[in-house]
């Protein structure tokens, strides 16, 4: 296939441009390459015949045609967002810009590309969203594709809306449009900021470790390598207008999660002074519209795709853990442009 992936040197989507190469996919990674995005992370594939990149914005919409007309895709995948809560609290402006403006922009040439007559095929858009939409769940059940739209937090309802712009372009305009909805990613190149590359960093620094409240809120955790390949399944073989949830079948709480990356990093780091790293764990007050529970049924991938998760959470977090013991000087670098990977961001307005 032709693939046209924005936001390819980002987490998720670096892992996308990385496994398409690997499968023989041809490849325009676009990236805007804000503060989130790292060109070391496709730099595996960077002089690969198969890739192409150019840095670019989503939300410049002549652009967006240009490319799309140039490269001829046989599939458009969105996966350039703002994607962390804590930052769309203290900050929803990029958030609204990026995630809704920038899909709006990327719909618009996809159409304009499909009436031209030029498109391929078969030409469709996959959009890329999160499990986030649908708000939080009680002590049971799971999110399927039919649950509501409950976003609590400026992200999750950015990411709603352009879920929602994708489903009017496919039933309004008849786009070949296809979603999927993700639980947690972790893995590799993972940005410092989330829940799991903070832990390990602070851990081995000898920080304190931040976890929200009592810990006991609840995520469904997928491994990015997984998802990656449920995506590019989803690309070549989805239905159009179909929803698909993607999931890693792993619920834990936070306090679960902190305390497994712990016992991995107190077996590799034997001569540790920090050990044992659970004594670094610091509850600290909650952020703000904190969901308390996710989890997604992914049945329908498995029934209809044949795609499952591979890597179990234990497996998983593991391979985590040693690839940032094995990959300082990436963590380094960011840190080295001003990053602080110790500063608590999503403070927001608390309320009363």
């Amino acid at each position: 296939m032709r693939l046209m992936v924005t936001g390819g040197a980002g987490f998720i989507g670096s892992a996308v441009v990385r496994r398409a190469i690997d499968a023989g996919d041809t490849v325009l990674n676009v990236d805007k390459l804000t503060y989130a995005a790292n060109l070391d992370n496709i730099a595996s594939v960077a002089d690969h015949p198969n890739y192409q990149f150019s840095q670019s914005d989503i939300c410049d919409m002549p652009k967006m045609a240009q490319l799309i007309t140039e490269f001829k895709p046989d599939c458009v995948m969105n996966l350039a967002a703002e994607t962390h809560v804590d930052r769309s609290i203290d900050g929803p402006g990029a958030f609204i810009q990026t995630n809704i403006v920038g899909t709006y922009s990327l719909l618009e040439a996809s159409r304009e590309f499909r009436k031209s007559g030029n498109a391929p095929s078969g030409f469709r858009f996959h959009h890329i969203s999160t499990d986030e939409v649908f708000g939080s769940l009680g002590p049971t059940g799971e999110f399927t594709e039919d649950s509501p739209y409950q976003p609590n937090s400026p992200y999750s309802a950015a990411k709603a809306s352009s879920d929602m712009l994708a489903r009017a372009w496919r039933e309004t305009f008849g786009l070949d449009v296809i979603v999927t909805n993700c639980s947690n990613n972790y893995g590799p190149y993972q940005f410092p900021e989330k829940l799991i590359p903070v832990v390990i960093i602070a851990a081995l620094e000898g920080r304190d470790i931040p976890i929200y409240g009592k810990g006991d809120n609840i995520r469904d955790w997928l491994y990015v390598e997984d998802h990656a390949d449920a995506l590019l399944l989803v690309a070549r073989k989805g239905k159009s207008g179909e929803t698909y949830n993607v999931g890693g079948r792993a619920e834990r709480t936070n306090l679960e999660l902190v305390k497994m990356i712990c016992t991995v990093l107190d077996d590799e780091l034997s001569n540790s002074p920090h050990r044992p790293h659970e004594s670094l764990i610091k509850f600290v007050s909650d952020r703000p519209g904190h969901d308390h529970r996710y989890a997604i049924n992914c049945d329908k991938i498995e029934r209809e795709l044949g795609w499952q998760p591979s890597v179990s959470v234990e497996e998983g977090m593991r391979q985590t853990v040693l690839w940032y013991l094995n990959n300082k000087e990436w963590w380094e670098a960011i840190r080295g442009k001003g990053f602080d990977v110790a500063k608590r961001q999503g403070l927001g307005q608390q309320k009363s």
